[in-house]
């Protein structure tokens, strides 16, 4: 008898006001690590051209942990979340941390404990506003982070390893996103784009000029939490009803960079796409990610690229067209929905050799096998 899939699921916790004090302490001696190693990263690339590693970076921090009041793991992940964030910068340096910045502490597997009420912490018991359902008294939880939301309240992200649900026969979808609709399903289904940031962007706008930064962080935490309820809302639907989730590989940071930004990371792609990814694996499906190049301007029907078709930037404003080789009528976002997921269909045949034979495709982001 085989053991059920697994997949590990960060549960997001709000935690009692009351222990606000103490994870703000933590969270500037965490600055402090962050700062320090910045700080000799910048002088030993000037002096001697020494691209610090985290190891380095981990063995001159050694002992900090006592006098800072942190755990020794916390400063050792601080120092290599530096290393990745400078690397991935190629810069020897990035952005200070201070009093503007957003609080966190990190911890290592097992070091935080949860007895079915109270979660413990380097001696000390944290609880919870409410608990989820997944968590269990002993529940092993694994490396994550104490972090802080733009109204200064404190959240424990507890990653647990959970069970996935048996795999099921159940339709296939291709998916297109865009900014006019969030989502456009092969099958026509369209999921409206809500658009949390635009409608109150005259509201901030006005609380910025007045310069009531207070009320403007609550606001920005309002459209943050209302944007992942939908997105939550939005990607369970779609994962409970289809097995096989086909999305198109738009790319939301390259977008960012044009005049659409705004719009860009109001609709939340990425994490949409994310969502979508361990949601399906979740309940027993899969998620692929294909090329969508020429989705819009390939007929669905028989295959052409027709003169007719959508072109460009003059074409963004045709949402419906007519293929001149077939007289094929179609909705721009559903015909480019359904050649998306003709191509997570053929990429799954060729992969597998044979049609019908079960693989194991890439998904986007961390899962397990459907």
């Amino acid at each position: 008898m085989t053991t059920p899939a697994s997949q590990t699921l960060t549960i997001k916790l709000r935690l009692c006001d009351r222990h606000a004090a103490e994870l703000n302490r933590q969270a500037r001696a965490v600055n402090y690590v962050w700062n320090y190693c910045n700080d000799i990263s910048r002088k030993a690339w000037r002096r001697d051209r020494r691209w610090l590693s985290a190891f380095d970076l981990q063995k001159m921090t050694a002992g900090a942990a006592e006098h800072l009041g942190l755990h020794s793991h916390t400063v050792q992940k601080v120092c290599h979340q530096f290393a990745r964030s400078r690397d991935a910068a190629k810069r020897a340096g990035v952005r200070w941390r201070g009093r503007k910045s957003l609080g966190w502490v990190p911890f290592n597997t097992g070091h935080v404990g949860f007895n079915g009420v109270l979660f413990r912490f380097r001696g000390a018991e944290y609880r919870s506003m409410h608990l989820h359902p997944r968590l269990k008294s002993g529940v092993r939880i694994k490396a994550g982070n104490f972090s802080q939301d733009r109204k200064g309240h404190w959240y424990l992200n507890a990653p647990i390893e959970v069970e996935c649900l048996t795999a099921e026969h159940r339709a296939a979808v291709g998916i297109d996103l865009g900014l006019k609709d969030l989502a456009t399903l092969s099958d026509g289904q369209k999921i409206a784009m809500p658009s949390f940031y635009r409608r109150s962007e005259s509201a901030l706008a006005a609380l910025q000029r007045a310069q009531k930064s207070k009320r403007l962080r609550a606001i920005h935490a309002k459209i943050a939490n209302r944007r992942k309820d939908y997105l939550h809302k939005a990607s369970k639907k779609i994962a409970t009803k289809y097995g096989l989730i086909v999305v198109g590989d738009v790319s939301p940071k390259e977008l960012a960079q044009t005049r659409m930004a705004k719009s860009i990371h109001d609709a939340a792609w990425s994490d949409f796409k994310q969502m979508l990814s361990y949601k399906a694996v979740m309940h027993g499906g899969r998620a692929i990610e294909v090329s969508e190049r020429l989705s819009t301007q390939t007929c669905s029907e028989c295959g052409s690229l027709p003169p007719s078709r959508p072109r460009g930037i003059a074409g963004l404003g045709i949402r419906e067209w007519t293929c001149d080789d077939c007289g094929a009528s179609h909705d721009r976002d559903v015909n480019a929905a359904r050649n998306i997921l003709r191509v997570g269909l053929d990429t799954l045949a060729e992969g597998a050799g044979l049609a019908g034979v079960a693989i194991t495709p890439v998904t986007i982001g961390e899962g397990c096998p459907a």
